[in-house]
């Protein structure tokens, strides 16, 4: 399998992608990036071989640094502003990295900010690195608004009135708050350890039933809905996987290997994990 693209090269080890961008000197989301990162996404969201996606950067210092400011300099501005009836190609490749069937995981490094940032929050996770990742909506000190998404996924992932602080403040978020916020799932010291953790996590879910891994990640999404109809599509996605013949193997499965015994809970994270390896042994 292989992703031609100008900007971003990739490599699959056992379901799990890792994409690694690479637009020098600095990230910046150039035409080309931005068009590779439209191409890309929807190449992964159709590709069954693809498990779990991961993004990273060639760059130690930055993901992708903003929107290419030269390109937004050339925007038609002769007429009146005019709401779109569809989303834009933009939106479409952020709501694409944030629904697809498979989860979607952001390595940020070093900084990451305008669109850049718009896209990382569209993952599913974001990890960083304590005293180099650095998050930054710089667009409201220029004179515009976040409109990839931010205005709308940011208030998502850490509420209204931090969202407004990055938004408005146009100032850098560090590693530490970013995380205390629940912008970064995790930080860490060193790039090994943020490489070792994200590897393990990656190749972990890749192990698991592919429809109970998309439909877990759709009954999530699901948590904009008001609760009672959250619950309510919960339990019909749950009689789906149910359904699936993995289940009752899989199932049947953890108890032979001591699920519900006092030893096999203690150690269920590794029991899982064997589950899992007995399943693909026997395929």
């Amino acid at each position: 399998m292989a992703f031609g693209y100008e900007t971003i090269s990739t490599e699959i080890s056992n379901g799990v992608l890792t994409a690694t961008i690479s637009n020098p000197p600095i990230n910046v989301m150039t035409l080309t990036l931005y068009l590779d990162l439209v191409a890309f996404t929807s190449e992964v969201e159709a590709n069954d071989d693809v498990k779990v996606l991961v993004m990273q950067s060639a760059d130690p210092d930055f993901f992708i640094a903003h929107f290419d400011l030269e390109i937004l300099l050339k925007s038609p501005i002769d007429k009146p502003a005019e709401k779109q009836v569809e989303l834009s190609d933009f939106h479409s490749m952020c709501e694409r990295v944030r629904t697809m069937p498979k989860p979607t995981i952001a390595k940020i490094a070093g900084r990451v900010g305008g669109g850049g940032n718009e896209f990382s929050s569209s993952c599913d996770m974001r990890f960083g690195l304590r005293n180099k990742t650095l998050i930054n909506q710089m667009e409201v000190p220029l004179g515009i608004l976040p409109g990839g998404c931010g205005t709308q996924q940011l208030p998502r992932l850490i509420g209204r009135s931090r969202a407004m602080e990055v938004i408005l403040g146009g100032d850098d978020l560090d590693a530490e708050t970013a995380e205390a916020w629940g912008y970064l799932n995790k930080v860490f010291d060193t790039q090994a350890d943020l490489d070792e953790y994200v590897d393990r996590l990656a190749h972990r879910i890749a192990l698991w039933p592919r429809h109970a891994v998309a439909l877990a990640k759709q009954s999530v999404l699901n948590y904009e809905l008001p609760i009672d109809e959250g619950l309510k599509e919960e339990a019909y996605l749950f009689q789906q996987t149910l359904r699936d013949p993995s289940a009752m193997i899989n199932m049947q499965k953890a108890l032979d290997l001591g699920a519900q015994t006092r030893e096999g809970e203690m150690r269920i994270g590794e029991l899982s994990l064997e589950v899992a390896r007995a399943t693909f042994k026997d395929s």
